[in-house]
């Protein structure tokens, strides 16, 4: 398997559209406020010395993480000369990049694809279409790179390849990415440096800005990706060996049946994986918590949260663990929160349930 794209041909691009188009969307960014950091209400662990956050991600125009993804592959493709102003934007994704990137082709007046699993939530495709986007259906995740590909070269547009361009298209230096947004609202929390950070993999791109960030300050902060059951990013951290696949996720945005060029496993101090009772439970768990819906990778992430704080109780350590809140629940309302699909699916998860309260609670040690 190879890790590398096939760019498209160099295009000729009107100096005034594209100076234009960048300027739309660094207006945007300018109405746009940055997202909140919460505070979890967890008072045996606070009680000890050990503080859990999440930023919340939700917040966006767009509604998901993706949206600071999107602004960014629409910059670098405009500012490499890969989009002008007849371009038909294609991607490949599960949902939530291709809401962004919808949004983002609409404000810029170019028509978007977005390439997805059949099985995708109703509500992000409807999100999709309500930017003015249209959906190509394949049947599994491991088809909607090819047919990226082919429908970017039949349309004569541009495939913007978020699994391959996700971990360059963010300075991960600094400039307003999402590793200095944390530490700087992080500044005034009694543990100001986190211990640990927490997050999901789909393209890596998220894992890769915050890793290198963060060795770049010289913080003494540690990164985990925790990740779904069916993904290939934990066996890939473990032995290097990218030609691995594997059957994908079941937990919506998270998680890949074969290794994506943007994860890259140098910067990762940690995987957890969590099975899928275990994401759901989280998930139903956080929501409870905040009196809102959070996504399932959201739960996802609190496993990893919750497996780190629980460790550091049990060796007397004490400091903050952050983590994202990735989207809304509301989007997943007719799937991970109906209890139905969710027994079918996933099976039983009332034992996930019954010890990630008692996790939360800090009832047990490790």
């Amino acid at each position: 398997m190879t890790l590398t794209a096939t760019l498209p041909s160099p295009c000729v691009t009107n100096d005034s559209w594209l100076s234009t188009a960048i300027a739309r969307i660094e207006a945007d960014y300018q109405r746009s406020a940055d997202t909140h950091l919460i505070a979890l209400p967890l008072p045996g662990f606070a009680a000890r010395g050990v503080d859990l956050y999440l930023k919340d991600e939700s917040t966006h125009p767009t509604g998901s993480l993706k949206h600071r993804l999107a602004r960014s592959l629409f910059l670098y493709a405009l500012c490499n000369g890969l989009i002008h102003e007849t371009s038909t934007i294609v991607e490949a994704s599960s949902g939530s990049t291709a809401v962004s990137e919808a949004y983002f082709a609409r404000l810029l007046g170019l028509p978007f694809i977005a390439v997805m699993p059949r099985s995708t939530s109703p509500e992000k495709v409807a999100q999709i279409e309500f930017y003015g986007g249209r959906c190509h259906w394949v049947d599994s995740a491991a088809e909607v790179y090819d047919q990226a590909r082919q429908l970017a070269l039949a349309t004569g547009g541009h495939y913007m390849d978020q699994f391959t361009y996700a971990e360059r298209a963010t300075d991960w230096r600094g400039n307003n990415n999402i590793a200095e947004s944390m530490f700087s609202q992080m500044a005034r929390e009694r543990h100001p440096i986190p211990r640990w950070i927490v997050v999901g993999a789909g393209t890596g791109g998220t894992s890769a800005t915050i890793g290198r960030y963060v060795r770049y300050q010289r913080h003494a902060t540690q990164l985990c990706v925790a990740d779904p059951a069916g993904s290939v990013f934990g066996e890939y951290h473990r032995t290097g060996d990218a030609s691995i696949t594997g059957v994908g996720s079941r937990i919506e945005g998270i998680g890949r049946p074969r290794v994506e060029a943007s994860f890259i496993r140098t910067v990762i101090d940690r995987m957890i994986e969590v099975p899928d009772v275990d994401s759901l439970a989280a998930m139903q768990a956080l929501s409870n918590l905040l009196g809102r819906k959070v996504g399932p990778s959201t739960g996802t992430n609190f496993v990893g949260m919750l497996t780190l704080a629980r460790e550091m109780l049990a060796r007397g350590e004490q400091g903050s663990i952050l983590s994202l809140l990735c989207d809304s629940g509301e989007r997943y309302l007719p799937s991970y929160y109906d209890a139905a699909w969710v027994h079918s699916k996933m099976g039983d998860c009332s034992g996930a349930q019954q010890h990630i309260a008692q996790w939360m609670h800090a009832a047990q040690t490790p």
